[in-house]
C-alpha cells in the first residue's frame, strides 16, 4: 500500500498540526531537521512499518519537518532523542542508526529499550525514543486512511464512511 501525501495530511491532522505547517516540508524553505535526523527517522520506520508499505520515505518526511515545525518543544526532544540512538548505535555496532542493515536496526531498538519502554517525553533514552521516534511515527502511519486499512479499520474515527462502514465486518 502506497502512503500518499495525502495520508501525510491525515497523519498531520491528527496530531492537530494545521494544514499551513506541512508547506515548511515542500517549499524549500529552511528544515527544522537535517537531512541525518530524516534519514534517520526513515531508517526507523523502514523496520517499524509492515513491510506491505511503500512510498515511506516522503512520507515521514513529510510528517516529520511538518510536525517538529509546529512546535520548537518537541522539535527539541525529537532531536534529542534521535541523538542518543545514534550515539547507542556508534557504540554498539560502530556507525550511526539509519547506516545500519535492518536486522542490526531492530537489535538497536531493542537494546536501547524503545520497543519495551513506556513512552515519556521526560524518561531516560528508550522511554524517550519510544515517545519522541517510535511512538510518532506508528501513530502517523495508523492514524491514516492507509494505515488504518493494513490493520483492518478502514473507517478510522475521524473518517466518515456512512453507515454502511460500521455496519461491515472486518473481511467484508
Amino acid at each position: 500500500m502506497e502512503l500518499t501525501r495525502r495520508d501525510a495530511l491525515a497523519a498531520l491532522a491528527a496530531a492537530g498540526v494545521g494544514a499551513g505547517a506541512t508547506r515548511v516540508a515542500d517549499s524549500g524553505a529552511p528544515a527544522p531537521l537535517t537531512d541525518r535526523e530524516v534519514e534517520t527517522l526513515v531508517a526507523v520506520a523502514d523496520v517499524a512499518y509492515p513491510s506491505a508499505v511503500s512510498g515511506v520515505a516522503s512520507f515521514v518526511r513529510r510528517y516529520a519537518v511538518a510536525r517538529v515545525d509546529a512546535d520548537a518543544d518537541y522539535r527539541a526532544g525529537v532531536r534529542e532523542s534521535l541523538a542518543a540512538l545514534d550515539a547507542a548505535c556508534r557504540d554498539w555496532f560502530g556507525d550511526r542508526f539509519a547506516a545500519l542493515d535492518a536486522d542490526a536496526r531492530r537489535r538497536a531498538l531493542r537494546q536501547v529499550g524503545a520497543l519495551a519502554a513506556d513512552p515519556d517525553p521526560s524518561g531516560t533514552r528508550g522511554p524517550r525514543i519510544r515517545y519522541y521516534v517510535l511512538n510518532e511515527l506508528l501513530a502517523a502511519l495508523y492514524t491514516t486512511p492507509t494505515g488504518a486499512g493494513l490493520a483492518g479499520l478502514e473507517n478510522p474515527p475521524g473518517y466518515p464512511g456512512g453507515d454502511v462502514s460500521y455496519q461491515r465486518g472486518p473481511h467484508e
